[in-house]
């Protein structure tokens, strides 16, 4: 018996492993490695063991031996955890990746996707009817985590956040008992489930409303030098303000990379590239991406192109593909002072690789329910701010994380309240207030030790039941 599996006996597992028709997974094992594998390649973890159930009854089931076992539990949907929590040293990994599917009822329009179901399963089955969930960008990220963060996506201003299409979840609690949430049943949890959800329970499934759409949309970037970057913003800015819901839209700096992908005259340069995709006819594109048109040409892209939205929703999974280091931030603003874009570009100056720092467009319907409304913070900001970092080089590791946390603490200048949880790399005790503010961090640590006193769930961006913080305090 090896030093990580000290801390259950042979019997307990034997017994444990005659009941769970499910896959039980010990380090010994074939496959072992493969299995204990996560998106970000610099996290490296060795689990006592991994299981990955078939059944609600069997979530229970692996649930409560993990605690009878005093192991720490992790839970993996699609293994996208950005900061490792998907997975952990000396503990058990509860893989949800035998309970994946979705199932459609176009009458309805209603969805109802598994506990490990991929964004790629909702967006599909969806479609198949002409119809559409909001959710993230990447399609081998998990449904599970994406929505639980409160999940930001392409159609965030026409349709809301993944939360904001929620109808119900199904989870199992930190005491082994399958729990429905809804507007009507356990509101409160319900209100926790939506943005900073991993804290309690594990879901073995979600029901989302969904909303006519597709098959098609319009995709355009605008790349300009870096020295035009002010006349950029300003038009980007007036466009975000004025544009309607259909038009989703991002404001990027960094270098210009692969320098393949740019004419001669900027690749490999600082650059900013506007990227675009509007959900209305030619006409309509064409009126709300104006002030970008009123620059005059770029010096590459300027040209709104047709495509299906699974094929946009698709375009990123090559380039985001397993097996890269990743080290990102996020949070939001309402706008960039110029001493604050400059310092941007001094920063991009120095990027490593394709590093980068960029502003999505928020607005629309993600901003029409009251910031209160759910655990999700942010939401009324015109822009989610991000930095990110991929590279494959383990050396590299502290160059780019250093890049990285630099380039956010240049946008925190900026910064308006909240913090998104999907794009945190980093775990510490404090960061919760930096998420929720003080006036929700005091409701969740109420909701938490309602439903999680013991703080099982505690390998995410943790919501400490012990915490003291004074409910009438502000953010």
């Amino acid at each position: 018996m090896t030093a990580s599996t000290r801390a259950f006996s042979a019997s307990a597992l034997d017994r444990f492993a005659a009941a769970f028709a499910g896959d039980i997974i010990q380090p010994a094992d074939d496959g072992y490695d493969d299995a204990r594998r996560v998106w970000n390649a610099m996290i490296d973890r060795r689990p006592a063991l991994i299981v990955r159930p078939t059944s609600v009854d069997e979530v229970a089931m692996a649930l409560r031996f993990g605690r009878d076992a005093d192991l720490a539990i992790a839970v993996r949907s699609g293994g996208h955890s950005v900061a490792g929590h998907s997975t952990c040293d000396d503990g058990l990994i509860i893989d949800m990746g035998r309970m994946r599917g979705v199932s459609v009822d176009p009458r309805a329009r209603v969805a109802r996707a598994n506990g490990g179901a991929f964004l790629s399963e909702l967006d599909r089955a969806a479609q198949e009817h002409g119809l559409v969930c909001p959710v993230g960008v990447v399609g081998h990220t998990g449904v599970a985590g994406l929505t639980l963060g409160g999940g930001v996506g392409r159609l965030q201003r026409k349709f809301g956040l993944t939360i904001d299409s929620l109808r119900a979840v199904e989870l199992v609690t930190a005491d082994g008992r399958p729990v429905r949430a809804s507007r009507d049943e356990n509101e409160e949890l319900f209100w926790g489930l939506r943005g900073a959800g991993a804290n309690f329970g594990i879901v073995t499934a979600f029901e989302f409303d969904l909303h006519p759409f597709g098959p098609g949309l319009s995709r355009g970037l605008w790349v300009y030098p870096i020295d035009r970057v002010h006349d950029v913003w300003q038009a980007f800015h007036a466009m975000v303000t004025a544009a309607s819901n259909d038009l989703g839209t991002s404001f990027n700096v960094g270098l210009a990379l692969p320098a393949s992908d740019f004419p001669d005259s900027i690749a490999g340069k600082p650059a900013v590239v506007v990227a675009a995709g509007h959900l209305g006819d030619e006409a309509a594109a064409a009126r709300d991406v104006r002030p970008l048109l009123d620059l005059g040409p770029p010096v590459a892209g300027g040209t709104l192109i047709e495509m299906t939205y699974l094929d946009l929703q698709g375009s990123n999974d090559d380039t985001f593909a397993w097996g890269q280091r990743v080290y990102t931030k996020g949070g939001f603003a309402n706008d960039l002072r110029p001493a604050t874009l400059d310092a941007v570009v001094a920063h991009v100056d120095h990027a490593i690789g394709e590093n980068s720092v960029a502003l999505l467009a928020q607005g629309g319907v993600m901003a029409e329910p009251d910031e209160e409304s759910t655990a999700f913070t942010g939401r009324s900001a015109r822009y989610h701010t991000q930095c990110e970092s991929y590279w494959s080089d383990p050396a590299e590791d502290d160059a780019h994380i250093a890049w990285a946390r630099r380039a956010m603490d240049i946008v925190d200048a900026d910064a308006a309240v909240g913090r998104y949880v999907n794009m945190l790399a980093d775990t510490d005790p404090e960061l919760g207030r930096s998420v929720y503010g003080d006036s929700k961090m005091a409701r969740l640590v109420a909701l938490k030790r309602a439903w999680d006193p013991d703080n099982v769930f505690r390998l995410n961006q943790n919501i400490d039941p012990g915490l003291n913080i004074d409910p009438g305090a502000r953010a």
